[in-house]
């Protein structure tokens, strides 16, 4: 990757830090000492069982020779971790097809609620979640997450049968919900393992990965119709409950947690009161709640919007997975962009590619185009990948330029340092919450559509405008002439 090279230089004086240089808008504000002996930099991390006390990823010693493989093996059992969260959030996009309507008596209005309450859940609990692993330790926090992923996947498996109440199905969807949070605290605990130059691509691969869990578990759900047929859906859960107990046994064995994220008072207020914080918000309901509200809804859309082509619940399976695996498989991709191109550049442009593809879908709607509405739905999921990417890669850069200010005008490098790493460690936990809503609001959307017209293009219309606005507000507060940022 071509890095281009900024120099803040101020005269050295007592008491003051030598030029800094900074590394495509999101290296460290200070260079690692170079006073300090060989020996001390490249030393391996302090530990005490399993937290590291002593962890410098914007070294560039200690990060290659020793933080890198440490990081990326915390790395690969986060994404582990948080695809079968993600698998089991979305396990009812694809229950709700084995509930034909005459043996169920649930109508198209009542499983897309069914599919709406995890997600609202999932939502809710982001929040926590995030700051759970400032609380208890990453690797801590991974072990508790995973295993509560049994608590829905094990009461799903007991009620799903015909002559369960509606209600009690209601209640136990919404269990779901907490395989939701787990891409929060994943989230927040990557985020401090890796050096802001590479942050892009790490955030973007951790929730590429995780986003996998979507396609995967329609995938799993199309082998079952295909094979066992609509009568067993309790071979799906029986699918993920090892799995469930791999990721949680997996995490106490090869995970570790940093004392560097832990004990950050106060992050979540002083989040709140930042601008950024509510801008970022707003735009990932855009690329997020689009991506999961989607995911959640292709099928049931397909099904009520092509009833001739999507009679049977395996003809519905059979395309569900597809736009949410390559939306997941390319999101590293807008992370990388973001790294390169800066973040606020490839979301803008997503955002107008993103009404774009909405129109097409509206378009093929009206016209009962069956390949156009698939080309169309597909653009909208793989399009939200790359702004998944890109909006994540904007929020560290926001905060690293805000130090870079404060150690340009005198201000202290490593309470700069500190407060990045707090501030944009809150800003992704309430961004994922308020995403996530966002998926609330397309089921949302979607329901109410096909109850008052019949057909989803209501919605459609109310995603343009959506995205349009995205587009505007993206412009004026990171790429217009008067922003106060710099390259984010």
């Amino acid at each position: 990757m071509r890095e281009t090279e900024h120099e803040f230089s101020r005269a050295a004086t007592p008491g003051k830090r030598s030029p800094v240089t900074v590394v495509g808008m999101a290296a460290p504000t200070r260079p690692p000492s170079t006073s300090a002996p060989l020996a001390t930099a490249t030393a391996p991390p302090r530990k005490r069982g399993r937290w590291i006390d002593d962890w410098r990823p914007e070294d560039p010693s200690f990060w290659e020779t020793t933080g890198r493989p440490i990081a990326r093996r915390n790395l690969f059992f986060s994404i582990f971790s948080e695809h079968i969260g993600f698998s089991i959030w979305s396990m009812w996009s694809v229950l709700v097809l084995f509930l034909p309507e005459p043996v169920f008596g649930i109508d198209p209005a009542g499983k897309f609620l069914l599919t709406t309450l995890p997600t609202a859940l999932g939502a809710f609990v982001r929040l926590p979640y995030t700051f759970a692993v400032a609380s208890f330790g990453g690797r801590n926090w991974t072990i508790v997450s995973a295993a509560l992923l049994l608590v829905p996947t094990i009461a799903t498996a007991v009620v799903l049968e015909p002559g369960v109440s509606f209600t009690t199905l209601l209640v136990v969807s919404s269990l779901a919900g907490v395989g939701g949070g787990n891409f929060a605290s994943s989230m927040a605990n990557i985020n401090a393992f890796y050096p802001d130059r590479l942050k892009g691509w790490a955030l973007g691969l951790n929730a590429g990965g995780g986003n996998l869990g979507v396609p995967v578990i329609q995938l799993v759900g199309l082998l079952v119709l295909a094979t066992a047929g609509a009568d067993h859906p309790r071979v799906v859960l029986a699918v993920y409950l090892p799995l469930i107990v791999v990721a949680a046994v997996g995490a106490a064995l090869l995970m570790d947690n940093l004392a560097t994220a832990r004990n950050q008072p106060g992050a979540l207020r002083a989040a709140a009161r930042e601008p950024h914080t509510w801008v970022m918000s707003f735009l990932y309901i855009g690329t997020f709640g689009s991506f999961i509200g989607f995911g959640f809804a292709f099928g049931q859309v397909l099904q009520n919007q092509f009833t001739d082509s999507f009679a049977t619940p395996l003809a519905a399976a059979s395309l569900t997975w597809l736009g949410p695996l390559l939306g997941s498989l390319i999101r590293p991709l807008g992370g990388t962009l973001a790294d390169r191109f800066g973040g606020a550049r490839i979301t803008c442009a997503n955002f107008v590619a993103m009404a774009v593809g909405a129109a097409v879908v509206w378009t093929a709607s009206r016209q009962a185009s069956l390949p156009m509405f698939v080309v169309g739905f597909v653009l909208l999921f793989v399009l939200s990948g790359i702004g998944n990417g890109s909006t994540y890669k904007m929020i560290p850069a926001i905060f690293r330029s805000q130090a870079l200010t404060a150690v340009a005008e005198g201000g202290d490098a490593d309470a700069a340092d500190r407060r990045a790493l707090r501030m944009s460690g809150a800003l992704i936990g309430i961004a994922g919450a308020i995403g996530a809503f966002g998926g609330v609001l397309v089921n949302l959307a979607f329901r109410q559509s096909f109850l008052t017209t019949g057909s989803g293009e209501s919605a459609y219309l109310a995603f343009i405008a959506f995205y349009v606005v995205c587009v505007v507000v993206t412009w004026a507060v990171y790429l217009g002439p008067r922003t106060a940022l710099g390259r984010v």
